[in-house]
């Protein structure tokens, strides 16, 4: 699916999630060298926030799948925006 219908790389090193339609449980894939880890979760009540459809299909940062996994919405109007540039010491 990975390959043929979003025309991706699976042995990248990403992640790749996946969502049913009752947007309660969300699976994972992730080449690890060897072969290929699938995650699985199921959320005991809610639903994730998750794009409608496959033109809302995005990268995430670790920022925003944090966000997804708390049930949060991926963009925060009121989120910090990381400024380009600055690195810390």
């Amino acid at each position: 699916m990975v390959q043929q219908q979003f025309e991706l790389d699976p042995f990248t090193n990403a992640l790749f999630l996946f969502c049913g339609r009752r947007r309660d449980r969300i699976k994972g894939l992730y080449w690890e060298k060897d072969g290929f880890i699938l995650l699985y979760k199921r959320l005991e009540q809610g639903a994730y926030q998750w794009p409608r459809s496959e033109s809302e299909v995005r990268s995430l940062t670790p920022q925003q799948y944090r966000w997804l996994m708390e049930g949060l919405k991926i963009e925060q109007p009121k989120a910090h925006r990381r400024v380009p540039g600055m690195r810390f010491v």
